[in-house]
């Protein structure tokens, strides 16, 4: 399956942003792509407004999931995106949609590890989610979807290896700062490699973040990279076999002696 991923700015205009999510689904689709990933506040970044994320997302949020199913059924491409989602209470959830190339709602993944780290306070802002992991099908791949901070637990992507994933979807505002380059890079292969399988990348490109969005296959070969561009993309051909041979040379998940959780 071919696999795109994208990073852009998004800026204050929810509805500019479609365009940009649409425009470039389009350039994945002619590239014979089947799943498109967005960055994490793919809809508005959090900090590029004064206004309250619980009114962006009882604005914004419904709007933002029939638009990305709309360009998914448009193009006849699967899309992951990430915005914020309305919770019934003062807080929002950070939530990832994926969608079909037929437009249907495959599942919702709101983020259960806030960003409570390097000086920044997420949970001041958004409410944690209660029910994942989730992982979705998506031609012939199970993907989990993945949220940021999430990638820095190597339990939760485990878990998701555990409900069949064999595709890591992670959607990023990985921010700069010391180290953070190396630690993206790092975390990322690391994910792919104890897990053998596949992760696809994305993250957002506004001011303080640090693009660098990846393809990585099951034995850790970053296959396609990108850098500091604004707005760019990457397609990689992420195959079944490459997991298949990655886990019978290095048979990891078989190797297990400590299991956690339910068998």
């Amino acid at each position: 399956m071919k696999v795109a991923s994208a990073q852009f700015a998004p800026t204050a205009d929810a509805a500019a942003n479609l365009v940009v999510i649409e425009e470039m689904t389009r350039e994945a689709a002619e590239a014979g792509a089947e799943l498109i990933v967005f960055p994490e506040e793919s809809m508005i970044p959090s900090d590029i407004t004064d206004t309250p994320l619980r009114e962006l997302a009882e604005t914004h949020w419904q709007p933002f999931l029939e638009g990305i199913a709309r360009i998914a059924s448009t193009h006849g491409v699967a899309v992951i995106a990430a915005g914020y989602e309305d919770s019934g209470t003062a807080l929002p959830y950070n939530t990832i949609a994926a969608v079909d190339a037929s437009g249907e709602v495959l599942g919702l993944y709101r983020k259960m590890h806030l960003y409570d780290a390097f000086n920044y306070k997420e949970s001041r802002r958004v409410q944690r989610g209660d029910t994942g992991p989730v992982v979705v099908r998506i031609g012939d791949f199970n993907v989990g979807l993945v949220n940021c901070y999430d990638v820095r637990f190597p339990e939760f992507t485990r878990s998701l290896i555990e409900m069949g994933a064999d595709l890591l979807s992670v959607s990023a505002a990985w921010v700069k700062g010391p180290l953070k380059e190396d630690h993206w890079t790092t975390l990322l292969r690391t994910r792919a490699i104890e897990n053998t399988c596949w992760v696809v990348a994305s993250s957002l490109t506004t001011p303080d973040c640090i693009g660098m969005s990846m393809a990585v296959d099951p034995l850790g070969v970053v296959r396609a990279a990108l850098g500091e561009e604004e707005r760019a993309m990457l397609v990689v051909d992420a195959d079944k076999d490459r997991i298949d041979r990655a886990r019978t040379i290095l048979p990891v998940l078989r190797n297990r002696r400590i299991i956690i959780g339910p068998r």
